[in-house]
C-alpha cells in the first residue's frame, strides 16, 4: 500500500509540474503577443513635415501638419513655420525637411537642405541637422560640405538629405544628392556622429546610375529584407524610379519602371507606411502644377492614385511623414492648435 501511495503522490506531483509549466508557457506566449500587439498599435497619428514654396524665404521654412489616418492632414500653427530658418541655417532658407524617430523611440532627427532658391539652383553648399526629444524644441547644426571636406570643395549643390539607421554599423546614416561642378547630381552618404551634430565620415557615393544621369531626392525604405531607394530620375523621362539592394550602402540595381501615376513632372517623393496596415503611401510633388499626389501600394511595386481620399488645408512642397503616438500628437496639438480646430479623419468622409 505504501508503494502505491508513493506512486500516486509522484504522479500528482508530475501532473502539477506539467500544469505549472504549461501555464507559464501560455503566460509567456500571451505576454509576447501582448508586446507585439502593443508595438503594432503604438502609433495612432502622423506628422507631416514640409515647406511650402520657392517664391520667398518666408515659405522656405519648416512647417508641421497632423493626420489621424494618413489621408487627411491639418496644418499646425496656421501653416506658419515652427522654426525660423534665419536662426538655424546658413543661407536663411530651409527646404526638403526629413524627419525620423531614433531607435530609442524617444529621440527625433530632422535633416534639411540649407538653401534659398532665389539665390540660384546651384547656390547652396550644405545641410542642417536637427535633434529633439519632444518634437517641440530643436537643437540644430549647420554642415557646409565643401568647408568640411576638402575633397568636395567644388560642390555647388547639396540637396534633400534624409537619415536612416544602419543596423550593422549601429550608426545613423545621412544621404543626399550632391553635384560638383557641371557633373550630374549623385546620391552620397556619410555617418552622423553620436550627438547628431556633425558628419564623422567623408561622403561616399551611394547609388551609381547606369547611364550617369542625375539623381536627386533619395528616400530609402527597408522592406522584406531589401533596401528600396526611391529617387527622382533626371533622365529622359523625369519621374520617380527605384533601385533595390540587399545592403544599405551598396549594390543598388535600378528598376526602369516609372512609379509616378501621372504624365506631369514630379519630384520630392516620400514613402510612409500606414499604421497597423500592410499598405504604403507614395506621395510626390507635381511641382509644375503646384499639386501633391498621393498613391497607395501593398507591395511597393504597384501604386494606385488615391487623391480623392486625401485632404490638406495647405499646399506642401517636398516633405516627409512620420508615425507618432497619441501622446505626441496631443503635445503638438496643445502647442500649435486652438481648441476649436479639428483634424478630419477618413471615418468621417
Amino acid at each position: 500500500m505504501e508503494m502505491y501511495r508513493k506512486i500516486g503522490l509522484s504522479i500528482s506531483f508530475t501532473l502539477c509540474m506539467l500544469m505549472t509549466i504549461y501555464g507559464q508557457q501560455k503566460t509567456n506566449t500571451e505576454n509576447i503577443k501582448d508586446k507585439l500587439n502593443s508595438t503594432k498599435n503604438k502609433y495612432s497619428s502622423y506628422l507631416f513635415v514640409y515647406f511650402t514654396a520657392s517664391s520667398s524665404k518666408d515659405e522656405e521654412q519648416i512647417r508641421f501638419a497632423l493626420s489621424n489616418d494618413g489621408y487627411n492632414f491639418k496644418a499646425l500653427n496656421h501653416n506658419q513655420p515652427i522654426l525660423s530658418s534665419e536662426k538655424i541655417s546658413e543661407s536663411g532658407g530651409i527646404r526638403d525637411p526629413h524627419i525620423m524617430r531614433a531607435i530609442d523611440g524617444k529621440t527625433f532627427y530632422m535633416v534639411a537642405t540649407d538653401m534659398v532658391a532665389a539665390k540660384g539652383w546651384d547656390s547652396n553648399r550644405g545641410l542642417v541637422l536637427l535633434k529633439s526629444t519632444n518634437l517641440l524644441d530643436w537643437k540644430s547644426t549647420i554642415i557646409n560640405v565643401p568647408n568640411t571636406f576638402l575633397a568636395f570643395k567644388s560642390v555647388n549643390r547639396v540637396w534633400a538629405p534624409q537619415t536612416i539607421y544602419d543596423s550593422v554599423k549601429k550608426k545613423y546614416m545621412i544621404y543626399w544628392s550632391m553635384r560638383s561642378g557641371n557633373e550630374p547630381d549623385k546620391i552620397y552618404y556619410a555617418y552622423a556622429n553620436k550627438g547628431f551634430t556633425a558628419l564623422e565620415t567623408e561622403p561616399k557615393q551611394l547609388f551609381f546610375e547606369p547611364n550617369n544621369k542625375a539623381c536627386i531626392d533619395g528616400d530609402i525604405i527597408y522592406y522584406k529584407g531589401k533596401y528600396h531607394l526611391f529617387y527622382k530620375d533626371e533622365g529622359n523621362l523625369n519621374g520617380i524610379k527605384k533601385a533595390v539592394s540587399n545592403q544599405l550602402t551598396e549594390g543598388y540595381l535600378k528598376q526602369d519602371k516609372p512609379l509616378q501615376q501621372t504624365t506631369e513632372s514630379v519630384e520630392g517623393s516620400c514613402v510612409f507606411k500606414l499604421n497597423n496596415l500592410d499598405s504604403w503611401i507614395l506621395m510626390y510633388d507635381v511641382y509644375r502644377k503646384g499639386q501633391f499626389q498621393f498613391t497607395k501600394s501593398d507591395d511597393l511595386e504597384n501604386f494606385k492614385v488615391i487623391d480623392e481620399q486625401v485632404t490638406m488645408d495647405f499646399h506642401p512642397r517636398h516633405g516627409t511623414v512620420m508615425s507618432i503616438t497619441n501622446k505626441e500628437a496631443k503635445r503638438l496639438r496643445e502647442k500649435w492648435m486652438i481648441g476649436t480646430e479639428n483634424i478630419k479623419s477618413i471615418q468621417s468622409n
